[in-house]
C-alpha cells in the first residue's frame, strides 16, 4: 500500500511558504497551519491523514475562544452567503456537492429556520463536514445536534471542522 503524499511536501517548506499552502485549510483561519508548523513537521505530516492529524490537533488543543473563532469563521450552510456567492471556493464546492445549492424554497426556509435556532441556542454557525451527505441527511444532523449542549456541541462542531480538513487535503491530491 502506497501513501499518497501532498505537493508541495509539507515538512520540506519554510513557515511562510507553508502557510501560503495550507492556510486555507481552516476556514479564514491561517493560524491553525501557523501552530502546526512552529509545532515541527517531519515525513509523516506529507500525506493529508498525517498534515490533518497535526492540524486538527492544533484546533483540538486550542483554548475554547480559539475554536469558537474558527467555528465562527464558518457560513451557514444553504445561507444568505452562499445565495449570495460570497463562499471561499472550498465551501462553494462543498455545499454544492451535497446539492445545498439546488434546494427547493421550503427546504430553503427550513435551512434557515435551523440556522438561526442554532444559532441563538449555541451563539455559532452549524458546521458539518457535508461531503458524502445530501441536504436531507444534513437536515436530519442539524435537528439532532440542536439538542446537544453547548460544550458537547463545540467539540462536535471541532471535530466535524478537523474532517472537512481532511477532505480537504485529500481534495488536494486527488
Amino acid at each position: 500500500m502506497s501513501i499518497t503524499l501532498l505537493t508541495p511536501r509539507p515538512s520540506q517548506l519554510d513557515r511562510d511558504a507553508f502557510v501560503a499552502s495550507f492556510g486555507d485549510i481552516y476556514e479564514h483561519s491561517p493560524w491553525v497551519a501557523e501552530l502546526a508548523w512552529e509545532a515541527g513537521l517531519s515525513d509523516a505530516q506529507d500525506s493529508p491523514a498525517g498534515l490533518a492529524a497535526a492540524m486538527g490537533e492544533v484546533l483540538r488543543s486550542a483554548s475554547a475562544e480559539r475554536q469558537l473563532e474558527v467555528i465562527r469563521a464558518h457560513p451557514d450552510l444553504a445561507g444568505k452567503a452562499a445565495l449570495a456567492g460570497q463562499l471561499t471556493d472550498d465551501s462553494t464546492r462543498e455545499q454544492a456537492g451535497a446539492g445545498l445549492d439546488q434546494c427547493s424554497p421550503e427546504e430553503l426556509a427550513r435551512f434557515e429556520r435551523l440556522n438561526a435556532a442554532y444559532k441563538d441556542k449555541f451563539g455559532f454557525p452549524f458546521v458539518m463536514a457535508v461531503k458524502g451527505n445530501d441536504r436531507h441527511a444534513i437536515l436530519a444532523a442539524f435537528e439532532t445536534r440542536l439538542d446537544n449542549d453547548p460544550a458537547e456541541e463545540r467539540r462536535t462542531a471541532v471535530e466535524q471542522i478537523n474532517r472537512i480538513a481532511l477532505l480537504r487535503l485529500e481534495s488536494r491530491v486527488a
